[in-house]
């Protein structure tokens, strides 16, 4: 199923890979014209491919250039396939801490010029070290990969993720005039300002939660999700646990929470009272 975005110059191609962490799956956006950019390649599923392969036979283009958003495999797991298919289309993404093979580095704030179309990369760490997201000037909308999501919040992973470095990311998003967002999971965001918003107050939410947990006497992580996320499926708590792991890494570093250990269990106490 190919899903087109109220935009003429976007095409969305889903992943064909829903589940409890990608929703109903990843978003692959093909924009422009006679010389298609692809963001993102989604999970590799081969359903995928025939997919992409109709979108682009519709829009009567050809793909001549992919741009990743971050290398965790669901963006990037469909590079192989892709590049089979497409083998003189180049592919760029933020170097990360392991490189991959004939992909081009792209730098924080360059300009991509293709075929009347103006995309600035932008580094925004906090989901991933290597994240990126798209700015398109011309049309002033973001393609936000996993740093915003259509739907939910953006998990924090303890391999690769920092609260510290993800709110200043959502900070200089809000300098930037963005009229919508395309995000690597979900809906088409229609008002950037407010999921912005949203999304700094549900950290500051989630902090205050963490703090509380600690004041009744709460000391694990598993605990604290336990007790912060009740309503959420059981499923999805080892990843709430990340998150989690996370708000404690920042509350450490501002001198607010002590960590130990206690019979080889990581274990946390607040170091002063909370202005809750």
């Amino acid at each position: 199923m190919v899903r087109s975005p109220s935009a003429s110059q976007v095409r969305v191609v889903l992943g064909q890979n829903p589940g409890l962490q990608t929703g109903p799956g990843t978003n692959t956006y093909l924009v422009g014209g006679d010389r298609l950019i692809l963001i993102d390649t989604g999970a590799g599923v081969p359903a995928y491919d025939p997919l992409l392969q109709e979108a682009l036979s519709e829009l009567k283009g050809n793909l001549s250039l992919i741009l990743l958003s971050h290398g965790h495999v669901d963006h990037i797991g469909g590079l192989p396939s892709v590049r089979r298919l497409h083998p003189q289309a180049v592919a760029r993404m933020f170097p990360g801490e392991t490189p991959v093979s004939a992909i081009e580095p792209m730098a924080d704030g360059e300009f991509l010029r293709h075929d009347g179309i103006t995309l600035q990369a932008i580094h925004t760490p906090g989901h991933a070290t290597d994240h990126l997201c798209f700015y398109w000037l011309e049309e002033r909308a973001l393609f936000s990969g996993d740093l915003i999501l259509g739907e939910g919040t953006a998990v924090i992973p303890r391999v690769g993720g920092s609260l510290i470095d993800y709110l200043a990311s959502l900070e200089r998003l809000r300098t930037l005039d963005i009229r919508r967002i395309y995000p690597g999971h979900g809906p088409v965001i229609e008002d950037p300002p407010a999921k912005i918003t949203e999304y700094i107050e549900h950290r500051r939410m989630r902090e205050r939660q963490v703090l509380e947990a600690l004041h009744a006497g709460v000391r694990t992580i598993r605990e604290m999700v336990a007790r912060i996320y009740a309503e959420v499926p059981g499923g999805l708590h080892p990843l709430a646990e990340e998150s989690v792991w996370n708000h404690l890494v920042k509350l450490e570093g501002e001198g607010r929470v002590r960590r130990f250990q206690v019979s080889g269990r990581e274990t946390y106490e607040l170091l002063r009272e909370p202005d809750l």
